[in-house]
């Protein structure tokens, strides 16, 4: 139950985030940001935990950050999912009470969906064997999850090394594999608004996207419906991996997926040099209108930055304003922001997402 007093905070800290944006984006005569909230609880999709001995017993534990000698011992965790506070307890009683599952276990990491699959990730200081193994499949069974056993060096799976997932666009369902150790957004409610946002500001296009940064297909999915055809690269090799299952799960085909960094695809599309992956990809034959890109915290570096110049539209998310307002005022000569959202990702924090669509001038 949210407390009156909590909604009234979270008013708070909401309004003082859209400031912050407001602020950030002023130099560049932005509009007004549209703002996605976020649940107040039960939102968090993804949970890590160390694991904190206290006699013959070990609990779940978080640390204030840069002090690892005060554990906050937990017996739930209200800003995660439903599916994991219910297994929380559950996996806990599980390895108290089997030496082949708890010895020398000292980290565990849910992955959960919105549609409510599961995966558990059991991290060891020791060697996994088959012991292990029989042990770990009837507890997947009972408690309705894969589970993963890392240890170094070792990676053992129980069901599946992924999760899935299922989101609603524009009344439209698109079913993701969210694989174990892969980025995955971590609130779905919060994803789903900005898929949505961005769905909404690309439009209807007779021309194609070029996505930069596509990661699991996360935006490809909804955006690919949108337009003729994409183009998009992604560096992480699992990432690309379920993006191509994504893209042939939901029957999308317009999709060429090459696996190069931005910076890589900017030295083909300059022609400084070739690369084999893109030797059946025609990149003459693409009529670009618009570049999608969601860069990591760093933000675009300058050359991929002068790469989107080259674009009428740029449609950009970004996990850091500070680096998006960087990155705008390298190309404010050029392009004009005409829309921009705010997306509450992680409420109770100072963390934002945000979201700009930038026109040529």
């Amino acid at each position: 139950m949210i407390r009156p007093q909590d909604a009234a905070a979270y008013s708070a800290q909401l309004a003082d985030k859209q400031a912050r944006l407001r602020e950030l984006l002023a130099p560049f005569a932005a509009p007004a940001p549209e703002v996605f909230d976020s649940p107040l609880s039960h939102y968090r999709l993804r949970a890590e935990f160390r694991l904190w001995r206290d006699g013959e017993q070990r609990h779940y534990a978080m640390f204030e950050p840069g002090d690892k000698r005060a554990p906050i011992l937990l017996d739930d965790f209200p800003i995660a999912s439903p599916r994991i506070n219910e297994l929380m307890p559950r996996l806990k009683a599980a390895w108290q009470a089997s030496e082949t599952l708890g010895h020398k276990l000292f980290q565990v990491e849910f992955l959960t969906t919105l549609s409510g699959d599961a995966l558990i990730t059991l991290a060891y200081h020791r060697p996994l064997d088959d012991a292990w193994e029989q042990a770990a499949e009837p507890l997947a069974a009972i408690l309705g999850a894969s589970i993963v056993g890392r240890s170094r060096g070792q990676r053992r799976v129980v069901g599946r090394d992924y999760v899935s997932e299922s989101l609603r666009v524009a009344g439209r369902e698109f079913r993701y594999r969210q694989p174990e150790g892969a980025f995955s957004q971590p609130n779905g409610a919060v994803c789903q608004k900005m898929l949505g946002w961005a769905y909404d500001v690309l439009g209807e296009r007779d021309d194609d996207l070029l996505e930069l940064y596509c990661g699991n297909g996360n935006f490809t999915l909804p955006l690919a419906t949108r337009v003729n055809k994409v183009l998009a690269t992604e560096i992480s090799k699992s990432s690309v991996n379920a993006a191509l299952a994504n893209l042939a799960d939901n029957g999308i085909d317009n999709v060429t997926l090459v696996r190069l960094s931005a910076e890589e695809l900017t030295q083909a599309l300059n022609k400084v040099r070739p690369f084999r992956r893109l030797a059946e990809v025609d990149l003459d034959s693409y009529r670009f209108g618009t570049v999608f890109v969601d860069p990591p915290r760093a933000g675009m570096d300058p050359d991929t930055c002068e790469l989107t110049r080259r674009f009428e539209r740029i449609l950009y998310i970004s996990c850091n304003p500070e680096t998006l307002a960087a990155n705008i005022a390298q190309l404010h000569d050029t392009h004009r922001v005409s829309r921009c959202a705010l997306f509450d990702q992680f409420p109770w924090t100072h963390h934002m997402e945000a979201g700009v669509l930038l026109e040529r001038r």
